[in-house]
């Protein structure tokens, strides 16, 4: 008989291999790696080749062959059956982004319907060309197409922020979804690259956006919206004034619900553009992509229920520190503030609820680091029943 150490050692092996192995394809593992590129590449591979999720029967059928939606023709955005998603790629966060993909496509009711929408900076250390190689390589049957951010678009327009990473010009991409996106997309979602999705995505696609609203977004009216903002703005004798009598709450726009042909129509690029010009000359504000954002759209945003982003999941911008969740329902995690899941998971730092991102990472040595604990798990356990 063995003895109730090595049973329970037995048990966790069991119990822990599966968070790596879940939802990965079945057969031979297969092992997905991309060759050349730069040498940063060798940082960013290799992931596991996801499940093949499939529609339903409840789902509408396409006409649309899924083989030209994923090279670049963009008459496939037409399709209205697609849900669209927009999201950025780039090798910093990629491990982020492929978790994300595969968090929508587990949990998508539609998953062949959706979409995705990558926006890749020119000068990434890893080529736009070999991002989306992995990505296809990950996802094969997934339909997407990667657009090039130039960031010299931005790049006169950024001022310095709280943390650099915020300065990064691709955090402006959500800027000209409107310039970069075909002209057939009339509507997308935005999702930042460190967020996990844990429901049906298309709820969130049906969201309506009432009146003349371009964006939807969860609103938090209980925070301080002028400490977004700083002593230069409010003593301004005209900056204050434009956006006096608005119920202003803040948003995240990590998550939003965005109009794109109102959008264009609006000229909402150059609005936001005109807040960075103005942040260059005085600082009104000290974070990066966000304040111009609700400088243009503050009480004007159709409000979508918060359980769509439990954001601050990466603690603040400078310590990081580990955060609960709110109260309530969640259908969308959010990592925002400077701590990432990946990042402190393979620092063995981790917070307890960056374990819920975990199941959805299919970085190959992430896979190997869980299997090597449950070995020394298995190990320890064992010496302990023979002493």
């Amino acid at each position: 008989m063995p003895s109730n150490a090595v049973v329970l050692a037995a048990v966790l092996c069991l119990f822990l291999l599966p968070t790596f192995s879940v939802a990965i394809r079945t057969g031979p593992g297969r092992i997905t790696t991309v060759s050349g590129g730069r040498n940063a590449f060798s940082k960013l591979g290799p992931f596991m080749e996801a499940p093949e999720y499939r529609n339903g029967k409840e789902c509408a059928s396409s006409p649309t062959n899924r083989e030209n939606i994923v090279s670049s023709s963009s008459s496939s955005s037409n399709d209205p059956s697609l849900v669209h998603i927009a999201m950025t790629l780039d090798s910093e966060y990629l491990r982020g982004s492929i978790a994300a993909v595969h968090s929508v496509l587990r949990h998508a009711s539609c998953p062949e319907n959706v979409f995705f929408h990558f926006i890749a900076a020119e000068f990434d250390s890893a080529s736009p060309r070999v991002l989306s190689q992995l990505v296809r390589s990950t996802f094969p049957s997934l339909s997407f197409k990667v657009y090039i951010f130039r960031e010299d678009t931005v790049i006169n327009l950024i001022s310095s922020s709280i943390r650099q990473a915020l300065e990064n010009p691709l955090n402006y991409a959500r800027n000209y979804l409107g310039d970069i996106l075909d002209r057939s997309v009339d509507r997308v979602i935005y999702l930042d690259s460190d967020v996990i999705v844990v429901d049906d995505i298309t709820k969130l696609w049906n969201t309506v956006l009432t009146g003349t609203r371009v964006i939807g977004a969860p609103e938090y009216c209980h925070a301080n919206f002028t400490q977004y903002f700083t002593s230069n703005f409010w003593s301004d004798p005209v900056l204050p004034g434009e956006i006096s009598g608005r119920e202003a709450c803040y948003f995240n726009t990590g998550v939003m619900v965005m109009d794109m042909v109102r959008w264009r129509e609006g000229n909402y690029r150059e609005k936001l553009e005109k807040w960075m010009q103005i942040q260059k000359k005085m600082r009104i504000y000290d974070l990066g992509s966000l304040p111009p954002f609700l400088l243009v759209f503050g009480g004007d945003v159709e409000a979508i229920d918060h359980r769509w982003n439990q954001h601050g999941l990466g603690g603040d911008n400078i310590r990081g520190s580990c955060r609960s969740l709110h109260p309530g329902p969640v259908s969308l995690l959010h990592w925002s503030g400077k701590g990432k899941p990946w990042v402190r998971l393979d620092e063995k730092r981790a917070c307890p609820l960056d374990r819920l991102w975990e199941p959805y990472d299919l970085y190959k040595h992430k896979i190997e680091r869980v299997k090597d604990q449950a070995l020394l798990w298995f190990a320890s356990l064992s010496e302990l029943a023979d002493d």
